[in-house]
């Protein structure tokens, strides 16, 4: 049986020791490679001749989805799982949208980790059942107007939802700004947009939401 190559994509060096020791447990798999940030997860994909990697949304101060598109850029025939601690609800569609074939959160890993890697590994789209159900309702429903959370966050670009994200931390505009390397007018008119997307009054409700999400 032919060996499958991973690379973990995961700035908790604790969690990363841990995958990579339940991975390793069940041939044909190997991790050849942890990454911390994108461009150690870059330059092992181009050294380490990955087949599959494993990236966490969330890398410190580095947006895993930049990783997940420059990887499908890059190194197109590398398959790609997400491993995060975001709800699925939030994520899953936006990151098969920009090229990964699945997605799993830390809570539901263990033993699920290794189904979602073989699911992936043979071709097809890995996400939890009620996942599956949800995005299938979604696309028969997607003319239906309603003011569900999570529907209406799918309406955010990748650089709205990492402003919301930021709000949702307690940053005001300036640290936004100087975090994304955007001006405060730029962060300012994202803020009016994502509040009229998301259906918020004024900034203290953008605000509360943002927090509930964040702790969600």
């Amino acid at each position: 049986m032919a060996i499958i190559r991973i690379i973990i994509v995961e700035d908790h060096p604790l969690f990363s020791k841990g995958l990579t020791s339940l991975i390793i447990s069940q041939p044909p798999y190997l991790v050849v490679g942890e990454a911390r940030n994108k461009t150690d997860a870059l330059r092992m994909a181009r050294e380490k001749k990955p087949d599959l990697a494993i990236v966490d949304l969330k890398l410190g101060g580095e947006d895993g989805m930049a990783v997940i598109q420059a990887l499908r850029q890059d190194y197109s025939h590398v398959k790609i799982l997400v491993l995060s601690m975001h709800d699925e609800r939030y994520y899953a569609e936006r990151v098969l949208q920009a090229g990964a074939q699945g997605y799993i959160m830390k809570e539901e890993a263990g033993e699920k980790v290794l189904d979602a890697i073989k699911t992936v590994m043979s071709g097809k789209t890995y996400l939890s059942s009620s996942e599956h159900e949800r995005l299938g309702a979604v696309t028969r429903e997607s003319n239906a107007e309603t003011a569900d959370s999570f529907v209406l966050l799918r309406k955010l670009t990748d650089r709205q939802l990492q402003v919301f994200s930021l709000i949702g931390k307690g940053l005001g505009t300036i640290e936004i700004a100087n975090k994304l390397s955007l001006s405060g007018k730029t962060v300012d008119a994202h803020k009016e947009n994502i509040k009229k997307k998301l259906r918020r009054a004024t900034l203290r409700e953008l605000r509360q939401m943002a927090i509930e999400w964040n702790n969600s």
